[in-house]
């Protein structure tokens, strides 16, 4: 009968309950918007801060990868693969250098409604996408919906892109848009957003 309650609650307040078995904490306020479940009765959480990934056979315990910072992620084959970005440096002007880690592939046996909210989540946070190539490389610049920090410039290289090249021209189109009124906002460090 309880499950029924929660159903009932979840519909009428549009919040999800913290399924049994989360490996993670959420912060106060955080809200669940969909859930699934992998072998052995791992949680993954899409909340409104994030993506709760279950811990990882690397020992890496639960962990929330803001939407912002959500590169890829795909559904296929039974299974959520997720490729995170780590900020590596700010720029001047408040553009933010992105790299890439390593994929993450989740297993889900009970997917629930977390694939299309994952896909609806990741998409929201982009504003503007472009790639450009850069002489013997290319970059994707993305304009991103960060909380607390409102549109960041975040820019990714290439495999292989010259970095001088990629700041020199990260830095030139940060400050065109801040000219423009649709940049980075200078000052924001990295660490400052708010989860």
């Amino acid at each position: 009968m309880s499950g029924v309650v929660d159903r009932l609650r979840a519909l009428l307040t549009g919040r999800e309950t913290v399924p049994e078995g989360f490996a993670g904490t959420l912060d106060d306020g955080e809200r669940v918007v969909a859930d699934g479940r992998g072998p052995r009765g791992s949680v993954v959480l899409a909340t409104d801060l994030g993506l709760w990934l279950p811990p990882a056979a690397s020992g890496e315990g639960a962990r929330r990868i803001s939407w912002h910072l959500v590169t890829k992620a795909t559904w296929a084959g039974g299974a959520l693969e997720v490729i995170e970005a780590e900020e590596v440096d700010e720029l001047a002007g408040g553009v933010v250098l992105l790299a890439d880690r390593s994929p993450r592939r989740v297993p889900l046996t009970e997917p629930g409604r977390l694939p299309e909210t994952v896909h609806r989540r990741v998409t929201a946070a982009v504003k503007d996408s472009q790639h450009h190539d850069l002489g013997d490389g290319g970059a994707y610049f993305v304009q991103r919906r960060v909380p607390g920090a409102g549109i960041v410039l975040h820019v990714r290289p290439d495999p292989g892109t010259d970095p001088e090249t990629v700041r020199t021209v990260a830095v030139g189109v940060g400050e065109k848009l801040r000219e423009a009124g649709r940049g980075a906002e200078p000052g924001r460090t990295i660490g400052d957003v708010d989860q």
